[in-house]
């Protein structure tokens, strides 16, 4: 199974939770799971943490009890207002950015309401009908933060439905990616070749402790990487000059023995182009592409409820894993679920008439 919905953790983030994961016939497993704990911290938040890039609509006058000057956002929150600037019109006429105000003002993003500057003429329900009065163009969501993912390798175009990545521990299955003003997601991954052959007599032998592999461009290579060596997958751990070292038969492959090997690294994905209200484009070598930074304990519990729905799929949905075992898998969840709804649930609004 690919990966076809937004999630919060990687399939390589629940892997390495947790050893019991370290073979390549779970990934369908994980892949289901990981999809299934966004569903799970968007209903105990009551909001998304992945954007979108669409129009939302409210009625004017609407049923908010709110000052006229004034619309709640609800769940449909917005996550920018400066890079990507919104369009507001009601009844198909536009209000001047400048006659706006977003709020709340001391800890936004996400921005919640919207409000006219009452000394402007600016003013809601000006259409025909109060339905739909108001339109709102721009990115719904919780931020717009991100983080490094590498860059593009080869040249990408519109119609592509892999792409390769100058380094593959940075993007994982699952991750949401922007390259330009497109936004990718990662449905799956596989191997490239990296340029590079294995040199010398590292990684010879069948043996585990056999693990420093010699390449002539060790800059190529990134920690945190898988590399493919013939049938062997190895877990590239640091990256020292020209020397790898890494932990060998990793993701369910055997040991094997190798000589001057071509080194493969898991860095072409499998991805849906054009996602989340964008466009898919034909992208540069070398273009700079960023994955959605979900806020860490976020992250965190995504990765947990996979862990569990992973852990207890293997059981039946038991209560323990195997007879005779005492541990229940999600017993620590209230705890950081308890966190995460703190930190990050929207909170309840009151409307007073």
């Amino acid at each position: 199974m690919a990966v076809y919905l937004p999630a919060y953790c990687s399939r390589e983030d629940v892997k390495s939770a947790s050893d019991m994961l370290q073979t390549a016939d779970y990934n369908a497993h994980i892949d289901s799971a990981i999809q299934s704990a966004t569903d799970d911290v968007n209903r105990l938040c009551h909001r998304r943490f992945y954007n979108v890039d669409t129009t939302a609509y409210w009625d004017w006058p609407n049923y908010q009890y709110a000052l006229p000057w004034r619309i709640w956002f609800d769940e449909r929150e917005l996550a920018d207002t400066t890079v990507n600037v919104p369009v507001v019109t009601s009844g198909g006429v536009v209000i001047p950015a400048n006659q706006i105000f977003w709020g709340p003002w001391n800890y936004s993003p996400p921005f919640t309401f919207i409000e006219l500057d009452r000394s402007t003429a600016a003013g809601f329900g000006v259409g025909d009908t109060p339905q739909r009065d108001v339109a709102i163009t721009g990115t719904f969501g919780f931020w717009i933060k991100s983080r490094p993912a590498g860059a593009l390798a080869v040249l990408a175009g519109s119609g592509d439905a892999t792409v390769t990545v100058t380094d593959g521990s940075v993007t994982g299955v699952g991750d949401t990616i922007t390259i330009d003003s497109e936004r990718l997601l990662v449905s799956d991954k596989a191997y490239a070749d990296t340029g590079q052959a294995q040199i010398g007599a590292g990684c010879t032998t069948d043996s585990a402790g056999d693990n420093i592999l010699l390449v002539g461009t060790g800059a190529d290579i990134h920690a945190g990487e898988l590399l493919q060596l013939d049938a062997e997958v190895m877990l590239a751990t640091s990256v020292t000059g020209n020397n790898v070292a890494v932990i060998r038969s990793y993701d369910g492959t055997r040991l094997a023995t190798h000589t001057a090997a071509e080194v493969y690294a898991a860095r072409l994905l499998t991805v849906l182009r054009g996602e989340f209200g964008t466009t898919a484009a034909s992208h540069a070598v070398n273009a700079t592409a960023t994955a959605l930074l979900v806020p860490p304990a976020v992250r965190e519990l995504a990765i947990a409820y996979s862990q569990v729905y992973v852990a207890q799929k293997s059981s039946a949905y038991a209560r323990a894993l195997a007879e005779g075992t005492s541990a229940v898998p999600g017993q620590g969840l209230p705890s950081i679920e308890d966190r995460v709804r703190t930190a990050y649930g929207r909170k309840a609004r009151q409307r007073v008439v």
